[in-house]
């Protein structure tokens, strides 16, 4: 914590930027740093194989 300001050791990924924005819009969004958010621009659609090998 630094100046009592907590601050969550995370790296949030994922393949498309909708999870994340949801992430940041709620409640406890402003707490991760946003260069610790990763993600593509566009999602596998619950396919694990597209996501694995096409993204």
């Amino acid at each position: 914590a630094s100046n009592n300001k907590y601050v969550p050791r995370a790296v949030l990924v994922d393949l498309e930027p909708g999870t994340m924005d949801a992430v940041r819009a709620g409640p406890f969004g402003q707490l991760f740093r946003p260069d610790n958010f990763v993600f593509g621009q566009s999602g596998a659609g619950n396919n694990w194989a597209k996501g694995h090998y096409t993204e």
